[in-house]
C-alpha cells in the first residue's frame, strides 16, 4: 500500500488538534496545575447540578473548581472540596452558594466574600453555605398556590 504525504499530514494534524483538545479539557476540569492553589472545604444541603470540575466563581470570575464531592452519612450533607487560586485571599467569614447561570444554564459555586481581615488557610472550611434551589420544586410550589403557612390579606 502506498502512502500519500497529504493523507499523512492530515492525520498528523488531526492528532495534534485532538491532543490540544485533551489538554484544554483537563485544564478546564482542574486536573492540570492542581498543585497551585489552596484547598477549601464546604458542606452543602444540596449540590444539584454541581459535579467535579464545576467552576468556583467570585463576582462572576472563575477562581477555581470543585475537586471532590462526598455525602456525609452522619449529617446527610455533601462535603465539597474546592481548589482555588492562591492569589485570591478568601476572608474566613465568606459564604458559598450553589448558583445557577439561568433557567437552562448550568450550576456553579459562588463565593461571596465576607468582611473579615483573616483569610481561610489551606484546608480551611467555609461554614456559611446555601445549597441549590430546585427549580422544579419552586415551580410546583407556585402552581399549588405557595406554602400552606401563608396568610391571605
Amino acid at each position: 500500500m502506498r502512502e500519500n504525504p497529504l493523507e499523512v499530514a492530515a492525520g498528523a494534524l488531526v492528532l495534534v488538534v485532538a491532543g490540544l483538545f485533551l489538554l484544554f479539557a483537563l485544564d478546564r476540569a482542574g486536573h492540570l496545575g492542581s498543585s497551585q492553589g489552596i484547598r477549601i472545604l464546604a458542606s452543602f444541603r444540596s449540590v444539584e447540578g454541581v459535579s467535579v470540575g464545576t467552576d468556583v466563581r467570585m463576582a462572576g470570575v472563575r477562581i477555581g473548581s470543585v475537586t471532590g464531592l462526598a455525602l456525609d452519612p452522619q449529617t446527610y450533607r455533601v462535603r465539597t472540596e474546592m481548589t482555588l487560586t492562591a492569589d485570591v485571599p478568601i476572608p474566613e467569614d465568606s459564604s458559598a452558594v450553589v448558583a445557577s447561570e439561568g433557567l437552562l444554564g448550568g450550576s456553579f459555586v459562588e463565593i461571596v466574600p465576607g468582611a473579615s481581615f483573616e483569610t481561610l488557610p489551606d484546608g480551611g472550611e467555609i461554614l456559611d453555605t446555601q445549597g441549590a434551589v430546585s427549580l422544579l420544586n419552586l415551580l410546583l410550589q407556585y402552581i399549588s398556590g405557595g406554602s400552606s403557612g401563608e396568610v391571605a390579606p
